[in-house]
């Protein structure tokens, strides 16, 4: 009996799922449900857009008459230039590092997405 009541409860542990696939299911349930939420509704043409003015304007008239694989080749070197500095910036301390991280997101992400034709 208690040989096949180990049987019976080993099946039963094998068909629940473990706590590590649960995390690995909700992680990437959460990671569809993010995406889902940040795809743009909308999209902004940056060289139409006549909020911008002064010298990014001419910028970025001429980055849009490039052809695309010079798009990309500039936005891979923009990538690397600022990934270069920012693991130099891990010397520098905790805190100037998230500043310096912030800066990043928040321009560089952009402006390298802007060069290779990204709509933001």
């Amino acid at each position: 009996m208690d040989g096949q009541q180990s049987r019976q409860s080993n099946a039963s542990d094998a068909s629940k799922p473990t706590h590590k696939r649960w995390r690995v299911a909700s992680a990437l349930a959460m990671l569809a449900l993010g995406l889902g939420l940040s795809m743009p509704g909308f999209a902004l043409d940056l060289v139409a857009f006549t909020g911008i003015t002064g010298p990014l304007t001419s910028a970025l008239a001429q980055i849009s008459a490039l052809g695309p694989s010079v798009k990309a080749l500039v936005g891979f070197v923009g990538f690397v230039v600022a990934l270069i500095s920012l693991s130099a910036l891990r010397n520098f301390g905790p805190v100037l590092f998230y500043v310096g991280l912030a800066i990043f997101g928040a321009v560089g992400l952009v402006i390298a997405g802007a060069i290779m034709g990204a709509v933001v």
